[in-house]
């Protein structure tokens, strides 16, 4: 089954030096844009990420420090990704909890101002993991019939992730072929950020996620603690999370000054 689209998007898959969102940097990016006619681009890029892979992660992804010593930087590669995926939604596999908060700290560290505000992000994984509790080749395996060769490369991974929404979609009757269901779908949590410090209750008010605070309403631990603010933006904390925290803090003062 084909998506129902009324705009392109976007699935991409990262290989990195790590998992931690806010330290570790992306070594390949793939990208598979999807347009509403059906017509697809894809682009696949080696990242030099400027820090060395440790040695057990090149046995995951295969992608040696020699490998992309001589390769771009993500500064450099900044425009052209931010121009692909650019006006569109983000798909992957795993994506909400890693690939997304991991390729927007890349961006904003490259100073492209990238906002997830109107953008809808199908988490693949997620369905999957309710649906059938298994991994990306298993999952290409059972929707696909077919063993995924190459796995943990981006481009294998990314071309991988489309075709399994697609047999997903073709699979459950009850999954619907549109992109804002599926984003809420996919989602585990409503997050202000992607890294989950910052939280939603049931009324929209951003809440604290972790912490001392857990619980509390951003606006009022601001408030009363403002020192709090400034240790988490002077500590190891994601740099859309600091965003985030700043957009509240403006909000809050352009109200009182109203």
């Amino acid at each position: 089954m084909e998506l129902k689209l009324t705009k392109p998007i976007c699935f991409f898959d990262l290989e990195t030096t790590g998992t931690n969102v806010a330290k570790d940097r992306i070594v390949e990016i793939s990208v598979l844009k999807v347009f509403p006619n059906g017509n697809k681009e894809s682009k696949t890029w080696l990242v030099n990420p400027e820090m060395k892979i440790p040695a057990e992660v090149i046995e995951i992804h295969g992608i040696s420090n020699e490998r992309v010593e001589n390769e771009p930087t993500f500064r450099e590669l900044a425009p052209k990704v931010h121009e692909m995926i650019k006006g569109c939604d983000l798909g992957g596999f795993n994506s909400n909890r890693f690939d997304i908060p991991l390729l927007v700290e890349e961006l904003l560290r490259a100073d492209v101002d990238f906002d997830m505000k109107n953008v809808v992000s199908v988490d693949v994984q997620t369905i999957f993991h309710k649906m059938e509790q298994r991994t990306l080749s298993a999952a290409y395996k059972f929707y696909c019939g077919e063993t995924l060769e190459g796995a943990h490369s981006a481009e294998a991974d990314t071309n991988a992730t489309y075709e399994v929404l697609k047999s997903q979609l073709d699979r459950y009757g009850d999954l619907e072929n549109d992109i804002s269901w599926l984003g809420q779908y996919s989602s585990r949590r409503n997050f202000a950020d992607f890294a989950g410090f910052i939280a939603f209750d049931k009324k929209g008010a951003e809440v604290f996620a972790f912490g001392k605070f857990k619980g509390k309403y951003v606006e009022k631990v601001l408030e009363d603690e403002p020192g709090y603010y400034g240790w988490i933006q002077n500590a190891d904390f994601p740099l859309y999370t600091k965003k985030v925290l700043t957009a509240i803090k403006l909000r809050k003062l352009n109200t009182k000054l109203k």
